[in-house]
């Protein structure tokens, strides 16, 4: 099972232990012609036609071939996984803090680096050394590098990193700005990265800009794509959940 986070997870993990004790409950029962797809029974007809106020664990408990022993534990308690999903975004709330912290301590020059080994390892530019060569030979003129967008260099992305804390915020002005290099180069396409944030107006200056593409990547999607992309991070454990192989059990 891969572990997934968020209200999808939620929403799907809560489907399954529905379906776990309306079976149980024989309430439910598989089909025998596809795999993944159940049928009400008429013990679950009987109980909608009760119409009870609520349908629960505790009511479903009352219909099961016996109830649960001592060692279940509290039916009203969170499933296992959906705790596990959310300890997982604590870690991983964690973890963006020390990525944050750590970059705001080193130098504009070592943000510079990282930006460019973060777009090489999203499977732009090549390689770090082909893209290296032309980091901060622009000039000073709104663009901190270029990087080719593929390996055959077939078009140049303009890079600008702004190392700002996360208080602050890059307004239109700075967008128009890097968009105005751009235009002096006669380039396409580029990439505004900061490990602040943009405000409403800058958002919508880069998305009506008509004959430039502009991505704009602010601080928390900066420190998604370093644990994405494993930049600045490794893997410390892993966990594994097992699950019934429905197939191993399909007779001929």
């Amino acid at each position: 099972m891969r572990l997934q986070s968020g209200n999808d997870f939620i929403f799907i993990n809560r489907i399954g232990w529905a379906i776990f004790h309306l079976r149980k409950a024989s309430a439910m029962e598989n089909s025998e012609d596809k795999k993944g797809i159940y049928r009400i029974t008429q013990l679950g007809l009987d109980i909608l036609e009760k119409n009870p106020e609520v349908i629960d664990y505790k009511y479903l408990n009352l219909f099961a071939d016996k109830p649960e022993d001592s060692n279940t534990g509290d039916p009203t308690e969170q499933p296992p996984e959906e705790i596990i999903s959310e300890q997982l975004e604590v870690l991983k709330a964690k973890l963006k803090d020390e990525l944050r912290r750590r970059i705001l301590d080193k130098s504009p020059q070592f943000f510079e680096k990282l930006v460019l080994e973060l777009i090489v390892k999203m499977g732009y530019g090549g390689s770090f050394e082909e893209a290296s060569k032309v980091l901060g030979k622009s000039g000073d003129e709104g663009v901190d590098g270029v990087i080719k967008e593929d390996v055959l260099g077939l078009d140049n992305i303009y890079l600008q990193a702004k190392r700002y804390n996360p208080g602050q915020s890059i307004g239109r002005k700075e967008i128009q700005s890097f968009v105005g290099a751009l235009h002096g180069k006669g380039a396409r396409k580029g990439i505004f990265i900061t490990t602040a944030s943009f405000t409403k107006e800058a958002l919508q200056y880069a998305e009506n800009i008509k004959d430039i593409k502009i991505v704009l990547i602010d601080g928390d999607k900066l420190l998604e794509y370093m644990i994405k992309y494993n930049l600045g991070v490794r893997v410390d454990s892993v966990i594994e959940i097992k699950k019934i192989d429905s197939d191993y059990f399909e007779e001929e």
